[in-house]
């Protein structure tokens, strides 16, 4: 491969581009060809002012850039394939985002949410309370000034904007990050791991829409940060092979991915990421313990929890109660927490104790194996047994 007169190439097609072009992301013939495309762009960059708007996707040994339709690096040798990049969503919550309120709990006493309860995690305090368990939420952000959060929130990033803080201007990422961890000091809410650690990795917009590289550029920074878990309340209809091989290189180094399944009443099918086989894929349930309505679900689910109206940390210090499997989603990172700082487990340790130790949720199903609701309680005990 012709590095130079492929990065020339690269700087000159980045410069023709307009604002309707969409971003790309550009696969390699070899590891060998991406690594020497590294090396000399960071060399290059300071005399080609257009290859800093190059992100680098390093845990796909992949590069990613807005690039015309019609872009003539297709035909470079070395250069595996170019393919659009693709845009991703939130598992937008389901209800009326505009009942935020003050907590009832500001009076001086803790209170617990009804699906924290239900998963019985205070049960399970005295034994984990997921001290040091890292989490990265790849989401819209935290609102780092909630009470709840303070004592729950470490470095993280804006994949949007990398000199900003990843602010949280949706309100999706705190709702997530306030059921995992929340520890509000003498008031507020309690999350399912009060002392574990989250990582708020901003990929999501206000609208809470992102682009599958942004997706991936979040994996790798967790990958890289070193965090144990995670949290994707996120998803897509379509297969993305740039994804998947995110998910699988995250999985192969010890991340424990959650995913949610999709809110849309499927009864076969859930969306991608958790459809891959890596993912622990979550599904929803109502205060009564019966899946809700609006929870994809089916053979692919794993774990089933609470999901309907939530009540959790919200923007500028509120609370709001929303619906959907991103919520369940957040539950089942928190128990994870709680049970790798029990024990250090594999991925796949912790997917075959959630699925194996899971409440049925049907009294009457046959022996056949089916998707349970999340238990702290049995699933601290699976841990400890390995």
């Amino acid at each position: 491969m012709d590095i130079a007169t492929f990065l020339h190439l690269l700087h000159e097609e980045i410069g023709l581009t307009k604002r309707s072009d969409k971003k790309h992301i550009i696969h390699f013939s070899s590891t060998r060809d991406y690594y020497a495309c590294k090396s000399a762009l960071k060399q290059m960059k300071s005399q080609f002012a257009n290859l800093s708007k190059v992100r680098d996707l390093s845990i796909i040994h992949a590069f990613s850039c807005t690039l015309r339709p019609d872009t003539k690096l297709r035909g470079i040798s070395g250069v595996l394939n170019i393919v659009e990049d693709t845009k991703i969503s939130v598992h937008q919550a389901m209800g009326n985002k505009t009942t935020s309120r003050r907590s009832s709990a500001l009076s001086g006493t803790h209170t617990i949410p009804w699906g924290i309860d239900q998963v019985g995690a205070p049960e399970v305090w005295n034994k984990s309370v997921g001290q040091n368990i890292r989490i990265g939420v790849i989401d819209t952000g935290i609102d780092y000034n909630h009470p709840d959060l303070h004592n729950s929130i470490s470095r993280g990033i804006n994949l949007l904007n990398r000199s900003m803080l990843p602010y949280d201007d949706n309100g999706h990422g705190t709702h997530i990050a306030g059921t995992i961890a929340a520890a509000g000091r003498n008031s507020g809410i309690v999350g399912v791991a009060p002392r574990a650690i989250v990582h708020p990795v901003k990929a999501f917009d206000h609208a809470g829409s992102a682009y599958v590289s942004d997706i991936i550029a979040g994996i790798d920074w967790c990958v890289h940060n070193d965090l144990d878990i995670i949290n994707m309340s996120f998803g897509m209809k379509s297969y993305n092979r740039s994804l998947e091989q995110a998910v699988l290189n995250a999985y192969y180094r010890g991340k424990v991915i959650v995913a949610s399944s999709g809110n849309d009443g499927k009864k076969k099918s859930v969306d991608y990421p958790a459809r891959f086989p890596q993912v622990v894929s979550v599904g929803a349930t109502t205060r009564l313990g019966k899946i809700a309505p609006f929870s994809n679900r089916g053979k692919q689910i794993d774990i089933y929890a609470p999901g309907e109206r939530v009540y959790s940390s919200w923007l500028n210090g509120k609370y709001n109660e929303l619906s959907g499997t991103s919520m369940a989603t957040a539950h089942v990172s928190g128990v994870i927490a709680l049970m790798l700082s029990i024990k250090p487990l594999s991925p796949l340790q912790i997917k075959s104790a959630l699925r194996r130790c899971a409440i049925g949720l049907n009294k009457r199903e046959s022996n056949r194996w089916k998707p349970g609701h999340l238990n702290a309680r049995r699933a601290i005990r699976a841990a400890r047994q390995g």
